[in-house]
């Protein structure tokens, strides 16, 4: 049976269900998505590499873990479950802002979503899907401002987006 995504309003109320893929078809109807970053205490950020068959930005580096939320579930399941899936650890994690984009990726699919970002914190070492990501690793903020200035093609939209209000968000956890 094939995913299926929420579709909300931009108040993020539900207006109903869609396969997964036919959702970021056609220009991309308005659905929830999740967005998790995880710091060490060094202050380092977790990176992953999306898998490189991933239908949509597949190769490029993101935040830990990102999904859609499950229909059936509340949305605080479904994070802690897809972070343990994606990236074989689980944590605390604090929901700490949500913001709505939209961005075509190089296969004319739209990714738009109101994006929950959750921000957590882990000190051990990741053991990575290998169908969610290639590679990941353990970045310091300034090189990681600097690489994406001189590199943005390497990154996600939502990543890219969401990255300076999370970098001020991350004491508050």
């Amino acid at each position: 049976m094939e995913e299926r995504v929420i579709l909300v309003d931009e108040n993020d109320k539900v207006i109903g269900t869609e396969e997964k893929l036919k959702a970021h078809q056609n220009g991309g109807k308005l659905h929830r998505a999740f967005s998790i970053f995880i710091f060490n205490s060094k202050g380092e950020m977790l990176l992953q590499k999306r898998a490189k068959s991933k239908y949509h930005f597949g190769g490029l580096w993101t935040n830990a873990c990102c999904s859609h939320p499950n229909p059936d579930k509340p949305l605080e399941d479904t994070v802690h479950k897809k972070l343990e899936q994606e990236m074989g650890f689980d944590t605390d994690l604090k929901e700490t802002f949500t913001f709505i984009y939209k961005a075509e990726s190089e296969n004319n699919l739209t990714e738009h979503e109101l994006d929950h970002v959750f921000i957590g914190k882990f000190d051990g070492e990741p053991k990575i899907n290998p169908e969610e990501a290639d590679e990941w690793k353990w970045i310091n903020i300034e090189e990681l401002q600097k690489d994406i200035k001189e590199n943005p093609g390497k990154y996600t939209p939502w990543f890219k987006i969401a990255l300076e209000r999370v970098i001020s968000e991350r004491n508050n956890i």
